[in-house]
């Protein structure tokens, strides 16, 4: 892997003010130089995970004729990684452990949670600095274009995963004909943050109820009840007691957050399933907590995640306001009384010190001449419900979109293994092949 640096000026609308250095890797094509078709930009989604390292880890899982074909870049885009990383100090108390609970059931507990959203505006606003109003989606957009000069490169192909969608679209936006070919795979759909984090909050709920059905299933190694019911009502009495008696800084708040990371890939179902039994009959946690210290929420990489994280979120789009966050809040919790909020990331966003006009213009809201790109979701995702893979869609006239039934994952191409997506990917990258229509492929259903 080769790395280097870009020089790209803080504010896109000054270039000549102040400036910040892009760290940028790359791992060249292994084909022949005939083979060769260009440079495949990825990223790997967040707001706020390391690029970097994605053209490595990524690369290894991308068919051979893809790695034959493309050169492949990765890197950290600003506030992430190498790429002056945001810094938000104690953001609030996120880091706290144990942290408070993160679900208020009364008036002072909901006054206690917006307050602890304000404290973290605050934190990030001493942090970032002049920099706050600058971590936006469409400056890191203006930052892959200059990526794409430094490489010497005409136009750029494209592979964004989650987050890194709502970036292609961005792009897409920005700089339409500067495309080759672009892969949006698990897609961010065209709202506001906080409306898609209230979106993914009630996903959540849909595949939890589908997690209760599986470990009810199997409640000959799981052990927490042979019905749906009886393994809410177990999931209910490690969450209470966690609550009550946390164990090393591990309570209710870390158990949410664990639930959270595992509902998104069913092969993280088996580890909390076990988790929950072993804390029931033991009161451990050692298999609900981070697999390794790297992992563990307070590590600097996480801090710096969770800070880029907020900045880009509360950059991108004007923010919702104080009272509408807890009505969310509220919508919620009379959905389920156990509601997973670990993902309302943008609440905070209802106390940030700047509010931008409008949401991040998306593929066609840029004007025309979007070229059409490949659209890639997960039926049952919960993270980025296939509904936003449709709504994005509208935007990008003539994209077609690959769809996993039967799949219950995040991340689809060259991540499910599916013989059906990742052919009809690769040809895309590789020969240029868009589907005449949608395609659909056959997941393998819960594991």
């Amino acid at each position: 892997m080769e790395c280097g640096t870009v020089r790209v000026p803080l504010d896109s609308a000054r270039p000549d003010g102040p400036r910040l250095r892009i760290a940028v890797s790359r791992v060249p094509a292994t084909g022949t130089r005939e083979q060769r078709r260009g440079v495949l930009l990825v990223n790997p989604g967040g707001p706020g995970g390391s690029g970097l390292p994605y053209a490595v880890t990524k690369r290894e899982k991308l068919p051979e004729d893809v790695r034959r074909a493309y050169d492949v870049i990765g890197f950290d885009p600003r506030g992430t990684g190498r790429s002056a990383p945001a810094d938000c100090g104690a953001m609030g108390g996120l880091f706290d452990a144990p942290g408070p609970d993160p679900l208020p059931r009364t008036p002072a507990g909901e006054r206690a949670w917006s307050d602890a959203q304000r404290r973290m505006a605050e934190d990030c606003a001493e942090g970032l600095g002049p920099a706050l109003p600058h971590l936006s989606t469409t400056e890191t957009a203006h930052d892959m274009d200059a990526v794409r000069a430094a490489l010497g490169e005409r136009r750029i192909s494209y592979l964004g995963v989650s987050y890194g969608t709502y970036l292609g679209a961005a792009y897409a936006a920005a700089f339409p004909r500067r495309i080759d070919r672009m892969v949006l795979d698990s897609v961010v759909g065209p709202w506001d943050w906080h409306d898609f984090d209230v979106r993914q909050a009630r996903a959540m709920l849909r595949q939890r109820a589908t997690l209760f059905d599986w470990l009810a299933a199997r409640d000959g190694h799981y052990r927490l009840g042979g019905t749906p019911s009886r393994v809410r009502a177990s999931y209910a009495r490690v969450r209470a007691e966690l609550k009550r008696n946390p164990v090393r800084g591990f309570g209710a708040a870390e158990f949410d957050r664990a639930v959270y990371d595992a509902l998104g890939r069913t092969e993280r179902w088996q580890r909390l399933g076990e988790g929950m039994r072993d804390h029931l009959r033991e009161g451990s946690v050692s298999g609900l907590g981070p697999e390794s210290p790297e992992d563990a929420f307070d590590s600097p990489a996480s801090r710096t995640f969770q800070a880029a994280n907020r900045a880009v979120k509360c950059a991108d789009d004007p923010g919702p306001t104080p009272d509408g966050t807890v009505r969310d809040l509220r919508s919620l919790r009379a959905r389920d009384p156990l509601p997973v909020l670990t993902g309302l990331e943008a609440a905070t966003c209802a106390h940030w010190p700047h509010h931008p006009p409008h949401r991040t213009p998306l593929g066609s809201e840029g004007g025309a001449g979007v070229p059409p790109v490949l659209l890639v979701a997960s039926e049952h995702d919960p993270v980025t419900p296939v509904d936003g893979a449709r709504r994005m869609r509208a935007l990008l006239p003539g994209s077609r979109l690959v769809t996993l039934h039967e799949d219950y994952s995040h991340g689809v191409f060259a991540s499910r293994g599916n013989d059906c997506v990742d052919g009809t990917v690769s040809a895309y990258l590789t020969e240029g092949r868009r589907p005449a229509r949608d395609v659909h492929c056959t997941g393998p259903g819960l594991p």
